[in-house]
């Protein structure tokens, strides 16, 4: 995996190269940085600071997203299948029709996140937060809920997914 500095990225990418698969961008700071559509597939992430970027329609499938600060990001459409996003602040982001199947999402905070029509089918949110989420058309079908807290979450449909007794739902109430 070779390590790529933010400014070789965004100097490369300003040029209209989108294909970054498998590079290291470790502790990258890239705070409101535009990469629409770009390609990071099996890249690492971990611990990257990137509130408000917009990543919409990227390719970030098996990405290492753990301890990433990605609050307010726009993910619309975006491919995070089986991308590790452990622990990673998803606060307010907009995942729209996002692809999250088989993802990583233990302990992530999701709160306020839009989720509408994402695709959660066979995610991990184990001990997620994801209170005040929109999930109108979210698929969760096997998620993992189990610890997961989804105290004012909207239209979620929970019928195919997991959960135990320290799930939160919607309605506040905890599961049995």
């Amino acid at each position: 995996m070779r390590k790529l500095t933010v400014q070789e990225l965004l100097m490369e990418y300003a040029k209209g190269r989108r294909d970054f698969r498998e590079i290291d961008l470790s502790q990258a700071d890239l705070f409101e940085c535009n990469l629409q559509d770009i390609d990071l597939q099996g890249s690492n992430l971990q611990q990257a600071y990137m509130p408000y970027a917009n990543l919409s329609r990227a390719n970030l499938q098996g990405v290492q997203f753990a301890g990433a600060e990605l609050g307010n990001t726009r993910l619309q459409l975006a491919n995070l299948a089986n991308a590790n996003l452990e622990q990673a602040n998803l606060m307010r982001s907009d995942l729209r029709r996002a692809r999250l199947e088989g993802a990583n999402l233990t302990e992530a905070n999701v709160q306020s996140a839009d989720l509408y029509g994402a695709n959660l089918c066979f995610a991990n949110l184990t001990n997620a937060n994801l209170s005040n989420t929109n999930l109108q058309q979210a698929q969760l079908t096997k998620a993992n809920l189990c610890g997961c807290n989804l105290s004012r979450a909207q239209s979620a449909e929970l019928g195919e997914a997991l959960f135990d007794g320290a799930t939160i739902f919607p309605d506040g109430h905890r599961g049995g």
